[in-house]
């Protein structure tokens, strides 16, 4: 498999026959990786070739420089609230984000640090096995914004953390630490932030080196639980994607670039 074409995703081979896919979602700004319209495409499509790779049995997904992901490019968020042919080609996207990652054959370890927001914590949390550093600030700021919390959010938070869990971080876009993620169930798990990468690492090369089918099977059958949840899902993106073309995501998306609070 040749990964050269992905620009947005830094994508390397490590431990025994290159059989554990590291991927690093790249900081453009020095800062944060962000997903704009490229890394938006990319980070849907990886998962399929990942799948595809014989070479690959678990993949490691983590991010560049000061967090794990921040979010949707300001640009790619105004290309959607103003254009429906954008707008329509990001929620096709974003759909196959999720269903991409969810039907992965491979197992995916993410490992969480710094700020965790956007298509990328889609993925982050979406993950078969998560690891936060206790630091880590995971933040779902679709309402912020003034749309509804589509992607992976009503899909796999009540199923991870509860329904009166997930409704107050998501109605309320509170930030949630890794340390309390670990406790509430959002993530599999809690540590400090030096340990983060060796244990992810640690626990990829654990899966690679274990029964592909039975490790790869049981994913499947628990990722059914994901699937049955699909209306929900598909409710909440359309919803979202209506909300693109309302009025409150351009009040959401200016208080974001003046850094002030939203008045809507």
């Amino acid at each position: 498999m040749d990964y050269g074409r992905y620009q947005t995703l830094h994508i390397s081979r490590r431990g025994p026959g290159g059989a554990v896919l590291d991927i690093q979602m790249r900081a453009a700004n020095g800062k944060l990786p962000t997903a704009g319209h490229d890394g938006h495409r990319e980070l849907a499509e990886i998962w399929r070739d990942v799948s595809q790779d014989e070479g690959v049995r678990a993949a490691v997904l983590r991010g560049e420089g000061q967090g794990f992901s921040g979010g949707g490019d300001l640009g790619l968020v105004q290309d959607m609230a103003a254009d429906f042919e954008t707008r329509t080609r990001v929620w096709k996207e974003a759909r196959e984000l999720v269903y991409n990652v969810i039907n992965c054959d491979k197992p995916i370890v993410s490992a969480l640090h710094g700020p965790a927001v956007g298509a990328g914590l889609v993925a982050g949390l979406l993950a078969d096995i998560s690891v936060a550093a206790r630091s880590a600030k995971i933040v779902d700021g679709h309402t912020r914004l003034g749309v509804a919390a589509g992607d992976h959010a009503a899909i796999v938070w009540p199923l991870l953390c509860g329904m009166a869990k997930a409704k107050y971080y998501l109605l309320l876009c509170e930030p949630v630490s890794g340390e309390e993620a670990e406790r509430i169930g959002l993530v599999s798990l809690a540590v400090e932030e030096a340990e983060l990468l060796p244990r992810a690492y640690a626990i990829a090369d654990r899966l690679a080196a274990g029964s592909q089918t039975a490790i790869r099977w049981t994913k499947y059958a628990l990722n059914n639980w994901l699937r049955q949840a699909g209306p929900v899902f598909d409710t909440s993106l359309a919803l979202e994607f209506m909300g693109f073309g309302g009025p409150d995501v351009h009040e959401g998306l200016a208080s974001l670039r003046e850094r002030r609070a939203p008045r809507f």
